[in-house]
């Protein structure tokens, strides 16, 4: 969520103090006596280590982000011979908290989690006992805007309508997206404070339908259930170009390839843009070892030819980071979090 905030806010300089947690500049020699399989490794730290097989956890129900994001990353895993097998487990709750709880207990190195905007917000609102923190980062993989759609047959024919409605009809107007305190809550309430509502009043007046999954909200959605919904540009893209949805705005600062007839927000007189990023996690307590053979592979699957073209078609932007720039980022995005949320009344 790292530019979740209105212009106004920008021009707030924050000072934090970053720790930056350097990965150890361990050689990888082939093939050196690692033990791979879903048992992990049990190599010292002074000895390369090699995986064979990898775990990943979506913490989501199939159909959203993140369980694209898994199932394409275990994709490219296998298809191109990096590993000999990849399941993915769907844990989904509570903006993935849940799947951060059984990560937590997870003493095999070679289980990678997918994680990433919408949990940080989570472990927020859900005052979750797990943190992120916890864990190892191991790579910010992707940043996607995203994108207001409201059903076919919407009364609502632009953005302006749509936000409008909510501030004068308050709770009637029904927004679904996904899980509370995520990326598209977030987003939903810094639009309400831009068009003048209040911070204390955003809760009242936003009457936000959250989901475990994309695919609950699009269900919704083409059901007629709710008037409007959030998510990721890919998760919707196919039921816009259908003509199924109608996109009303995308969220980043400028207009994305998926969607050229789309505007942004900005172009339509709201000062707020947003990104949604991905990346992975392993267990916390792994040792450097482990943590480095982890980077490295993410590494060489980011330089594939199959993610590459994965990316492009799912219009998600490559935002790779590793090491001491990724945990810089992490911890960066987490405190801005905590300031937004607070700053549209969402957490206390």
């Amino acid at each position: 969520m790292r530019s979740m905030r209105t212009r106004r806010d920008r021009r707030r300089t924050t000072t934090a103090a970053f720790g930056i947690i350097a990965a150890a500049a361990l050689a990888l020699t082939a093939c050196s006596g690692g033990n791979s399989g879903t048992g992990g490794s049990a190599a010292a730290d002074d000895k390369a280590v090699t995986f064979t097989d990898i775990s990943v956890i979506a913490p989501a129900d199939p159909g959203g982000g993140w369980d694209q994001t898994a199932r394409s990353f275990s994709q490219v895993l296998t298809e191109d011979k990096l590993v000999k097998s990849a399941p993915v487990t769907n844990i989904g709750g509570a903006g993935g908290t849940v799947g951060l709880a059984k990560l937590a207990t997870e003493k095999s190195a070679n289980t990678l989690m997918v994680t990433g905007s919408v949990m940080v917000g989570a472990v927020e609102t859900n005052a979750s006992e797990k943190r992120i923190e916890d864990m190892t980062p191991i790579a910010k993989l992707t940043e996607e805007a995203a994108v207001i759609v409201v059903p076919k047959n919407s009364p609502y024919k632009d953005i302006k309508s749509l936000v409008d409605a909510i501030v004068s009809k308050g709770q009637a107007v029904s927004v679904t997206g996904g899980s509370a305190g995520g990326t598209d809550h977030i987003l939903a309430g810094l639009v309400l404070t831009n068009a003048g509502v209040k911070a204390a009043d955003v809760p009242k007046k936003l009457n936000y339908v959250a989901n475990s999954g994309g695919g609950e909200a699009t269900t919704m959605l083409l059901g007629g259930n709710v008037d409007a919904g959030i998510s990721g540009v890919g998760e919707f893209v196919k039921l816009i170009e259908s003509g199924d949805l109608k996109a009303l705005a995308v969220s980043s600062s400028e207009r994305v390839a998926q969607l050229p007839d789309v505007p942004t927000l900005t172009e339509k007189g709201i000062d707020v843009t947003a990104t949604n990023w991905r990346g992975l996690v392993a267990p916390g307590g792994i040792t450097d070892a482990d943590k480095t053979a982890l980077v490295d592979l993410v590494t060489k699957v980011h330089d594939t030819k199959t993610w590459q073209g994965i990316l492009e078609t799912n219009g998600w932007s490559d935002a790779f980071l590793t090491g001491s720039e990724f945990d810089t980022f992490l911890t960066g995005d987490i405190a801005q979090t905590q300031d937004t949320l607070k700053a549209i009344g969402l957490t206390e």
